[in-house]
């Protein structure tokens, strides 16, 4: 196969759609085509864990549709299609629309939620938010009900305790963990958190499970581990993303958690690379927006003949619960160190050093979010 055969790149979510951008700043000659198992459209995920409050259907999250957006990338983008396999000796796709020759291959291919127990049980009274079409079938589910029940008390989780409760739902979450985000921020920052989300109107059974669980009819009493119920209309399953490798590591493609790649993004075949969720970059898995934006840049210049390493500089995340600000840059470049808290009420800071004293993390909420460009200064890269 030809290198100047066509660049194919799988999925058209931020990291896909990214990349075609920065690949058409660079190449504006070679055929694009992405190829997708949804129907195309652009939208920003982040916005999926603020919407609800603004009241936004899925539509008004939707930016451009694939018709305009092949337009903008001079690209074909293959909407509704299944790629079931890749024969990478000989660099074609075999897809439910039919079979493609490529020259390069990226995967975007995202990320899946975790399978929530007792969900076959649940059946349509649990949902997972991961894309615009989940978004669209939750808020259809929504419709003429109050009461929500989250699973899970991560990043994500609290998102969503914050703008359902912001949209007049009665939220309750449930989660194992002794606290919010844990293992993303000492405790002494999630406290506020939660504190402000239960002013809100939030209910947390936190150190707890689903036991087990008893439709009756349009309503679901989830009956926890210490014995106690919680009856609602809904469930949101928010336990986190698994990495989708199954295509590369069928093609033959070194996976683990994700699917391995180099600093050029570069898999362990020559003309396949991968970025975004299903990507782990030399050790690091990071399902974020910034380090993403960061890959699109730097592979679409190895893809336009300019061999470039990714870096990843230190990449804060502001958290959405504005009800308390936060942002968090956590301590990726070492796993040793200690937290310092200080600060009282919802304004704590929270810094990560080593025993060398060098700053690797931090966590900031309330007024103490000001910090954050005055430590970003002092924090090393994640990948320099």
């Amino acid at each position: 196969m030809p290198d100047n055969a066509p660049l194919i790149i799988l999925g058209t979510g931020l990291a896909g759609y990214n990349l075609a951008k920065e690949f058409r700043k660079l190449d504006g000659q070679r055929e694009l085509i992405l190829i997708t198992a949804d129907d195309g459209r652009f939208y920003s995920k982040p916005l999926l864990s603020n919407g609800f409050a603004k009241g936004k259907q899925a539509d008004e999250l939707a930016m451009q549709d694939a018709v305009t957006m092949a337009a903008q990338l001079d690209a074909r983008i293959i909407t509704h299609s299944q790629v079931t396999h890749i024969n990478a000796q000989q660099r074609t796709l075999q897809t439910s629309s039919g079979a493609y020759d490529y020259g390069d291959l990226v995967l975007a291919c995202g990320a899946h939620p975790r399978l929530l127990p007792l969900a076959e049980e649940m059946h349509e009274h649990v949902l997972s938010i991961n894309n615009l079409a989940d978004y669209a079938r939750f808020r259809q589910r929504l419709e003429g009900r109050e009461r929500v029940a989250i699973i899970g008390a991560g990043l994500i989780g609290s998102e969503f305790a914050n703008d359902l409760a912001l949209g007049g739902l009665e939220v309750q979450v449930i989660a194992p963990d002794a606290q919010l985000m844990a293992g993303l921020v000492p405790a002494q920052v999630a406290a506020p958190v939660q504190r402000a989300l239960e002013d809100l109107g939030v209910r947390f059974h936190l150190g707890r499970s689903v036991a087990s669980v008893r439709p009756s009819g349009s309503v679901l009493d989830l009956v926890l581990d210490d014995g106690s119920q919680v009856e609602v209309d809904q469930v949101l399953s928010a336990i986190g993303l698994l990495a989708n490798t199954a295509l590369a590591s069928d093609a033959g493609v070194l996976c683990g958690r994700g699917v391995h790649v180099d600093r050029m993004l570069r898999t362990s075949d020559p003309h396949i690379y991968a970025l975004g969720d299903c990507a782990d970059v030399m050790g690091l898995q990071l399902m974020y927006v910034m380090p993403l934006m960061t890959s699109a840049r730097a592979l679409a210049r190895t893809l336009t003949g300019q061999p470039t390493e990714v870096t990843y500089p230190a990449m804060p995340v502001m958290v959405k619960t504005p009800v308390c600000p936060l942002v968090v840059s956590p301590p990726v470049s070492t796993t040793s160190g200690l937290w310092t808290v200080s600060g009282e009420g919802q304004n704590i800071r929270a810094v990560f050093h080593d025993a060398e004293g060098t700053l690797h993390g931090y966590a900031l909420s309330g007024t103490a979010v000001s910090e954050k460009l005055q430590l970003n200064r002092q924090l090393p890269a994640w990948l320099a």
